[in-house]
């Protein structure tokens, strides 16, 4: 594979200079590599031949064997057209052309066989076929069987680029070097999992014999993606370990103890107790821990988080939780502050709006020590904020922040911090496996005792009234309720509701009770002053945009409204509706769309009105609508770049890969054995140009 990485696109034949210029622009084809790596998106059938008397209109496209018996041109200026008498021998059909006409008349001969493959289409009980691929039959018998289209763009086809020549090309490739790759993947992995060769496989997934023989190709090349994918996670995750040693935090005391029997709200779930189990564990190993805190909103993550803190303290260390939002921070250190208040732990809450003689306090108690437990939002990142000993760091939400952002925090202490990140966004254990593969991973799959699950409801705009009676009825008995729209501002492209519309019809309808207003392009104190006249129970309803899925803690908010949820994505819509369910009473999300939705978007609001929980939520979210950027996670810098693998739709592969991997690199972590080596060279051809940010991150 060297070679063709190595070898200019425009030095195969049929290329040139110009081509390999447009090709490497529109397409990022640079090399002979990415030609070959250039996959089909779909493919047309090449196996069978037809007669004319076997046509029917309802044939998408079709190749019919025989030769011109004639040719003419036919009418005058725009309208000419040259036409083709074409006999199979049995049955004659027409054949036309509006563009290339001489030049085509040159190239076809009367009496010679062609193979011609198009659309057919019937007029007046006779068959014809406009500007067909036209191949020798030794052309046809060469590439016989699913010939693959690939994706193109307009600027290509404008320069006439087309499927057809960049099949071509990817034959002149195959034919010329596909005898130079060799295969990587050891003989006895593939042997038992019974995979293709790799030169097979690349042939087979260009022009395959039939759908047999495309699958196992796909299955093969899907399988050497993920596969390299999970060498390099689980070597980055192995260096790391090697290279950083970390702190010992093998006491547990006063801190601990003091809160575990005096201030803990609620008896622990099994779930949390394991969780806590694994961090301690990895705490005390001398390794610097990097572990994933997965939990479902209410999961209670944040006591978790807290108790693990307090470990840090009982061994002479400071801890720093931050968050991407000031109202999330806030609401972090108003629990943590609250709880932990009777053990005389010192929390401090540092924000881009901390007055500067709250920050001062904030430095000197840092730097002396006497300061705990630092909470914040970016501000804790910056260059003035020093620690005296800062042993447990805690990242909430951490897709919300920048790779280089996070190791900024760590990189405040010689010896760097445990880090534990935490999400309220459920990962599927596939996605987790790749996006955070070099992390270890903990879930906490239980809610606390005496949480109700929401019930969801889907409702149509001919429920509307039944709707606000609802909410008429609860706010009467003292609840609270949210009402997200998708907008701010009307969008003339769409029917969609806008917040302001939305804002003045509830004020209307609900004149008799209080209504707060926030959306994300409020200036941040007036938007805090509407959060907190919703959290102080002085405004009854809150309207409001997306800005609410994180950080706003109402346990007295039983009825969550989204307008037009066919608009959002099932994991955002589940984090709306784990703003509803924190306190004892039932609580009730309500999603509301239009009649005339889609069968695929009914599918996915069902899911939500079928189950609560997130997993299953997130599960099916990525089925539909695939991985995406997922709020930015791909930006971890692990060289995710799958050409044919799906994440959504490949965790059979993407586990197979894994179990592959591990053993290999027990043995021999650096891939330097003989058998190793092709490994290790396609591994560094790979991914030597990605950024290793699990040594920072």
């Amino acid at each position: 594979m060297e070679r063709l990485r190595a070898t200019d696109i425009m030095y195969l034949k049929g290329v040139g200079p110009a081509r390999a210029k447009i090709l490497g622009e529109e397409l990022g084809i640079k090399t002979l590599y990415d030609l070959l790596h250039h996959f089909p998106s779909h493919y047309i059938d090449r196996s069978h031949f037809y007669g004319i008397t076997s046509l029917r209109s309802e044939m998408t496209m079709v190749q019919v064997k025989g030769r011109f018996v004639s040719f003419n041109i036919l009418g005058e200026g725009a309208r000419t057209r040259l036409v083709g008498l074409f006999t199979d021998g049995l049955s004659t059909m027409e054949v036309v052309w509006f563009k290339r006409i001489n030049a085509i008349r040159e190239q076809l001969r009367i009496g010679s066989t062609y193979v011609i493959f198009g659309k057919p289409s019937e007029f007046n009980g006779r068959w014809s076929m406009v500007h067909p691929e036209i191949d020798t039959p030794e052309e046809v018998e060469s590439t016989i069987g699913l010939r693959g289209v690939y994706p193109l763009t307009e600027k290509l086809r404008n320069r006439g680029i087309t499927s057809r020549l960049l099949f071509n090309l990817v034959r002149n490739l195959i034919s010329s070097h596909l005898k130079t790759v060799a295969d990587p993947i050891p003989a006895e992995i593939r042997k038992r999992l019974r995979l293709m060769d790799r030169r097979e496989a690349l042939l087979a997934i260009h022009n395959p014999r039939d759908n047999n023989q495309l699958t196992k190709a796909r299955e093969r090349l899907k399988f050497e993606e993920l596969f390299y994918l999970q060498l390099n996670i689980l070597s980055y995750s192995r260096r790391r370990s090697i290279k950083f040693g970390g702190y010992s935090f093998t006491k547990i005391g006063n801190y601990f103890n003091s809160f575990y029997s005096q201030c803990l709200p609620f008896d622990l779930t099994g779930a949390q107790k394991r969780v806590i189990k694994e961090i301690r564990r990895d705490m005390n190993s001398g390794r610097q821990m990097n572990r994933l805190l997965q939990g479902d909103v209410g999961s209670g993550k944040t006591l978790v988080a807290l108790m693990c803190m307090l470990i840090a303290l009982d061994n002479g260390c400071q801890a720093c939780l931050m968050a991407p939002t000031e109202i999330l921070a806030t609401q972090h250190f108003e629990t943590i502050s609250q709880l932990a208040a009777k053990i005389g732990v010192n929390v401090k809450l540092l924000t881009g709006s901390t007055p500067k003689k709250a920050r001062d306090l904030i430095h000197s108690q840092l730097t002396d020590g006497s300061l705990h437990i630092l909470i914040g939002t970016h501000a804790v990142i910056e260059d003035d904020v020093k620690f005296a000993r800062l042993g447990f760091v805690v990242i909430d939400e951490q897709h919300r922040f920048g790779v280089e952002q996070r190791a900024k925090l760590w990189r405040k202490n010689n010896v760097p911090p445990h880090i534990l990140v935490m999400t309220a966004t459920p990962i599927p254990r596939t996605l987790a496996m790749t996006l955070y593969g070099d992390l270890d991973v903990s879930v906490i799959d239980e809610l606390p005792p005496g949480r109700k699950p929401v019930t969801t409801l889907l409702r149509m705009e001919e429920n509307r009234l039944e709707v606000y009676r609802s909410i008429a009825r609860q706010v009467k008995q003292g609840r609270q309720v949210y009402i997200v729209y998708p907008l701010i501002k009307e969008n003339e492209k769409t029917d969609l509701k806008s917040l302001e519309e939305g804002y003045e019809q509830i004020c209307e309808t609900f004149r008799e009770f209080r209504v707060a207003f926030v959306h994300g392009k409020m200036k941040p104190a007036e938007k805090d002053a509407q959060m907190t006249r919703f959290a102080s129970h002085q405004a009854d309803i809150l309207v409001a945009t997306t800005v609410i899925e994180v950080g706003v803690n109402v346990p007295n908010a039983t009825i969550m409204v989204i307008e037009n949820a066919e608009r959002f994505g099932l994991s955002q819509l589940h984090q709306l509706r784990g703003r509803v369910g924190r306190g004892e009473g039932q609580s009730y999300c309500i999603l509301m769309s239009k009649p005339n939705i889609s069968s695929l978007t009914r599918k996915r609001l069902s899911i939500m009105t079928s189950t609560t929980d997130g997993f299953i939520v997130a599960e099916a979210d990525l089925k539909l609508r695939g991985p995406g950027d997922l709020e930015g996670t791909l930006q971890s810098g692990m060289g995710i770049n799958l050409n044919i693998a799906n994440i959504a739709t490949d965790g059979r592969l993407i586990q197979l890969a894994r179990n592959e991997a591990e053993p290999i690199l027990e043995s021999d972590p650096s891939l330097a054995s003989p058998v190793n080596e092709p490994l290790r060279r396609e591994m560094h051809a790979l991914f030597d140009k990605t950024i290793d940010w699990s040594m920072i991150s």
